[in-house]
């Protein structure tokens, strides 16, 4: 398996579309590719080797949907897999779904409903290595989650503790925005632990950090991930797991 990180709207946004490569074919899947003209300057750049298969979104937000009707068009006989609100989509993939890509990569669909009601992320394995990667969009950030736009803290609570915290732990984390330092400031008035300052100190040091984070480091340090934590549940003054949710997001949002 092999990811490119392909930065957009940085200083603005700070968005993410990813390239997933299966090594041994070639064949790849490009993810949130919201503005085309940053994505194919990256590509162009970098020069990777592969044969795109199909455009895919995790929602349809226009920051990570946008691009759809510019590589629809360069790509017409490609599918754009995603949830029934983004443009052009032509395939939604049903709730743990799997599509295989290439020869080593199986690729699970997840839906997450909440930030979005369409809110998909995409479980990948490779079958060959043993790698694991998860893409999240807004529903999971590193040390954080996304906003619930059009859904509820149970929604989200399930989404993050039901489904994307039974993955396994080695589980490498893709979101859709390089949000982590707003979040580990946020989560460190939350919870006090080991894992949280060595995620505090390595944002200090580095730009980017996606793909850095696993779903055990998560839930280590990721609050909305901690319901049971009596840090957490201290804060938030709930015990309940939906109502402390919805509590820490409240927190967030006026932070």
């Amino acid at each position: 398996m092999h990811i490119e990180s392909i930065p957009m709207r940085w200083g603005s946004g700070d968005n993410y579309a990813y390239l997933l490569i299966d090594d041994k074919s070639k064949n790849a899947w490009l993810i949130d590719s919201a503005v085309p003209e940053e994505v194919t300057s990256y590509i162009n750049s970098k020069k990777p080797q592969f044969e795109l298969k199909a455009i895919v979104n995790t929602h349809h937000h226009y920051d990570h949907s946008d691009g759809n009707p510019f590589f629809h068009k360069k790509y017409p006989d490609l599918p754009i897999i995603a949830g029934k609100d983004s443009p052009l989509v032509t395939y939604t993939p049903s709730h743990e779904e799997v599509i295989d890509l290439g020869d080593n990569l199986s690729i699970t669909a997840l839906h997450t409903p909440c930030h979005t009601q369409d809110s998909i992320c995409y479980y990948v394995k490779d079958g060959e290595t043993g790698e694991k990667a998860v893409f999240t969009g807004d529903t999971l950030f590193i040390s954080g989650c996304g906003r619930f736009f059009e859904g509820t803290g149970a929604e989200m609570n399930v989404a993050l503790n039901k489904i994307l915290a039974k993955l396994p732990k080695d589980t490498k984390v893709y979101p859709g925005h390089e949000y982590t330092k707003s979040n580990v400031k946020f989560s460190s008035k939350i919870l006090q632990n080991e894992a949280i300052d060595k995620l505090k100190s390595f944002c200090e040091e580095n730009e980017y950090t996606t793909g850095k984070s696993t779903i055990g480091d998560e839930l280590q340090y990721n609050p909305f991930m901690r319901l049971s934590d009596p840090q957490v549940q201290e804060k938030t003054g709930f015990a309940d797991p939906d109502k402390v949710m919805d509590k820490l997001r409240q927190m967030k949002n006026n932070s």
